[in-house]
């Protein structure tokens, strides 16, 4: 079942505006890729507009948007954009789609350039094409900023830049999403099947990083590369800029998008259109508060970009010969990869004049109302969930206790004898040895049973969590228990206080 606490952050807070809303009331309206961050908060506010029908397209059967969508009363269809037969039965009696579904934009999946193809391409080019044949003319696209970027300095750029050409990308994402989307384009103005003469309408918006309460690609991955102590360098000159955009003002813009389209002399039709917040800043300047307040520091020292795009190709070349378990949950995302290098590193940020004059585009979201929600958000996960200690405690203890149960009681068989002899250097004598693993035995599973009925109190949910990772990492993971029961007792206290001073008032 999936967390409940998703629930409470995942509502675009945008005003009504009755006239914004016209061409999407009464309509059917299909979002592909609808179960994800941005997807899920589109077809919640299609419906708080007045869509007749909502429907999502995905390849995921759950989310952690999921059961809200469905008790909200979208259509959830499980299937593949790659697959026309899905997308044709998913977009019949459709009046617009908002085409969202994609792939490659971060981490593992950046490796897998053939699935990053079919979904971002041919499945692009399935939407359409099922468009055409079932008289849909409205079509929205969700780009990227990467279209135009090649790894080069872009500063206030707009509409103009001329997409690049296939090896002048920093990664096949942003090359498929520049095909796609020149696919988009070109099939403006099509006849439709079955339409009596109508005609295909199509406009791309362009977006940077998303962030939000609930965002699960990018900020995770930083938050937990920084709780494991894997955020070693900041990358580039750290005067380098580039966009962001709150998920209020992604799905702002989409709105706006759409019921552009549905205008009946569109101005927007065949259009591109670059939005934001409207505030570049350098990335680990934005990441600032959010790891702060959740007590994990920035890195210190800094990479050159070329240093960092070197790491990032050693990265790339282990995650490619690990592409046959790429899916596999237990094969961690990688530290960084050459396209991130760029985007995180070298300044790149656009104009969103033309979406503020023709699309009527304004951010509604301020970036420090919505780090202020998205902070919130974080810390309520965090206190939600077992902490984790460093990923050196973790390497200490996963390789330190077999190590020293090993060269106290087996045979010499293997590294042991090696093993052994450093051990005997520390401890003298077997005897030594053998009352020394002992000891750490017993204090790993004496800390272990402490942690259950300490964590029965002050984390009851995870309590059982808490005693296998204590039995494992002992002080290392209860020290976090007993830095989380000081927390609790500090909101106990405070809430007492609230109490008290209420009775006296």
């Amino acid at each position: 079942m999936v967390s409940c606490h998703y629930l409470n952050y995942i509502i675009p807070k945008m005003e009504m505006n009755q006239e914004e809303n016209i061409g999407i009331q009464g309509k059917v309206v299909a979002v592909t890729g609808g179960l994800g961050f941005v997807g899920s908060a589109v077809c919640l506010e299609l419906l708080r507009r007045g869509a007749l029908q909502v429907r999502s397209l995905d390849c995921r059967k759950t989310s952690p948007w999921s059961d809200r969508l469905k008790e909200s009363g979208v259509h959830c269809i499980y299937g593949d954009v790659v697959s026309i037969e899905n997308v044709e039965n998913a977009l019949d009696g459709v009046d617009c789609v908002i085409h969202l579904a994609s792939y490659g934009g971060s981490g593992k999946e950046m490796i897998q350039t053939r699935r990053i193809e079919e979904v971002n391409v041919e499945g692009t080019r399935n939407v359409l094409e099922t468009c055409v044949k079932k008289g849909i003319t409205r079509v929205v696209y969700l780009s990227s900023n990467g279209v135009v970027f090649g790894g080069k300095e872009i500063e206030n750029g707009d509409e103009t830049l001329p997409c690049l050409s296939s090896n002048q990308y920093v990664g096949p994402y942003d090359e498929t999403k520049s095909v796609a989307e020149q696919l988009v384009l070109k099939n403006n103005g099509r006849i439709v099947e079955s339409g009596h003469g109508s005609l295909l309408s199509t406009c791309a918006i362009r977006c940077p990083l998303v962030y939000g309460p609930g965002e699960e690609k990018y900020l995770d991955r930083v938050i937990s590369d920084a709780r494991l102590g894997l955020l070693l360098f900041k990358i580039g000159d750290p005067n380098s800029k580039t966009d962001w955009i709150n998920v209020d003002n992604i799905v702002l813009a989409l709105m706006l998008a759409t019921t552009g389209l549905m205008s009946k002399y569109s101005k927007v039709a065949g259009k591109v259109y670059f939005v934001s917040d409207g505030t570049p800043i350098n990335f680990f300047e934005f990441l600032q508060p959010l790891l702060k307040n959740l007590e994990y520091d920035l890195p210190k020292s800094s990479l050159s970009i070329p240093l960092a795009v070197s790491l990032g190709n050693i990265c790339k070349a282990i995650y490619i010969m690990l592409s046959p378990l790429l899916n596999r949950r237990w094969i961690p995302q990688p530290l960084i990869l050459p396209p991130e290098v760029y985007k995180v590193g070298v300044t790149n940020y656009y104009s969103i004049n033309k979406a503020k004059e023709e699309l009527g585009y304004e951010p509604k979201t301020q970036p420090d109302e919505a780090m202020t929600e998205t902070i919130k958000y974080f810390k309520d996960k965090k206190r939600r969930e077992v902490g984790g200690p460093s990923i050196y405690a973790w390497l200490f203890c996963v390789i330190g206790l077999p190590s020293i149960l090993s060269v106290a009681w087996l045979p010499d068989i293997g590294p042991i004898p090696f093993l052994r002899v450093i051990a005997m250097f520390i401890f003298r004598s077997m005897l030594a040895l053998r009352i020394a693993s002992g000891i750490v035995v017993t204090a790993h599973v004496s800390e272990a049973f402490y942690a259950l009925g300490l964590a029965r109190r002050v984390d009851p949910r995870n309590a059982t969590a808490w005693f296998w990772r204590t039995l494992l990492l002992a002080t290392f993971s209860l020290r976090l228990l007993w830095k989380r029961r000081g927390k609790e007792g500090e909101q106990t206290a405070i809430r007492e206080g609230l109490l008290t001073d209420s009775m006296s008032v």
